[in-house]
């Protein structure tokens, strides 16, 4: 096993692969219960472990036939107070959930890495409320406050970076990054975009990226944007303005369904993987640094392996 130095490998342009959409596919086409879209809660038990495993696993699998650098994001977009709470966990099993999601990873990584394929372990963090609608707003001090216990988890099992996957608002990013600083771990910001390219609560995403810059003095790693297809955020990406290059990673969804539509769905929009894998050449083209793609909702291995092959043809 190779040793992983900050800075993080993903800053060169060695490209990532990441995984797919971990709980759509667990309830679409593993037809698995999963309460509140909490994936973490697999964790319990040994078979639910072990399906975390062989799904981690589908994806290493594809970075290591293309030669290609994975991160390995932990199923902990949920493990939050808020949703433990509805689940019925204690602050000591979330500690100890989150600390187990870290030592999965790291089992998989020892089995796995070459030189080839470093990998690199991520602490996935969701946002308190709902990401698709921003009806828990925070202020920053209060999402810093909300997400430390999750950071400082994370951060004791051993995660290299905190990834806060599908952030609908600036300040809730700002408080995470805040708590990630006091935690001295690299943090990565994912937002969310509608339809128009904008935050679920209107705000531009350029201006959403400056607005946690400039109160964090760069603190962001990176950004990435994630849970909306290509064709909602594209067309905000001029070439050649500064701020396109703190964008670093792309999840996006396989469905062009608006976050309200995907809500109200019974069933699985898995998209088309090939016309995807093409959008993402062109998102390639749009942003100077991007090195980290993966998917979202609708997604699967399937999806990850077009983008791969469209990647290695470049």
């Amino acid at each position: 096993m190779t040793t992983q130095q900050h800075p993080l490998p993903q800053m060169s342009d060695t490209l990532f692969l990441t995984d797919g959409g971990l709980e759509t596919t667990l309830l679409f086409h593993d037809g698995m219960e999963l309460p509140y879209f909490a994936a973490f809660d697999l964790l319990k038990d040994d078979a639910g472990t072990d399906r975390l495993r062989k799904y981690y696993q589908q994806y290493i699998d594809l970075a290591l036939e293309h030669g290609l650098g994975f991160i390995l994001e932990s199923p902990t977009w949920r493990a939050s107070s808020d949703w433990g709470e509805k689940l019925g966990y204690s602050k000591e099993a979330l500690d100890r959930v989150n600390h187990r999601s870290i030592e999965l990873l790291q089992e998989l990584r020892e089995r796995n890495e070459t030189n080839e394929t470093p990998m690199v372990i991520s602490g996935n963090m969701g946002p308190r409320g709902d990401g698709y609608v921003p009806d828990q707003l925070m202020s920053r001090d209060e999402a810093a406050e909300y997400h430390t216990p999750q950071i400082r988890s994370l951060v004791d099992a051993g995660a290299e970076l905190v990834t806060a996957l599908t952030l609908p608002d600036y300040e809730e990013a700002i408080g995470i990054v805040k708590a990630a600083q006091s935690a001295e771990i690299p943090v990565v910001v994912s937002f969310t975009v509608e339809t128009d390219g904008r935050l679920p609560n209107e705000q531009p995403l350029q201006h959403a990226i400056k607005a946690v810059d400039d109160a964090t003095n760069n603190g962001p790693t990176y950004y990435m944007i994630n849970c909306a297809h290509p064709e909602h955020f594209d067309h905000v990406f001029t070439h050649g303005e500064p701020w396109l290059e703190r964008i670093r990673g792309i999840r996006a969804n396989a469905s062009r369904k608006s976050h309200a539509e995907l809500d109200e769905s019974e069933t699985l929009d898995e998209g088309n993987p090939e016309e995807m894998s093409q959008q993402y050449r062109v998102l390639h083209n749009l942003l100077p640094n991007l090195t980290v793609v993966g998917g979202c909702c609708g997604t699967d291995h399937r999806h990850i392996a077009a983008i791969a092959r469209a990647f290695r043809e470049q």
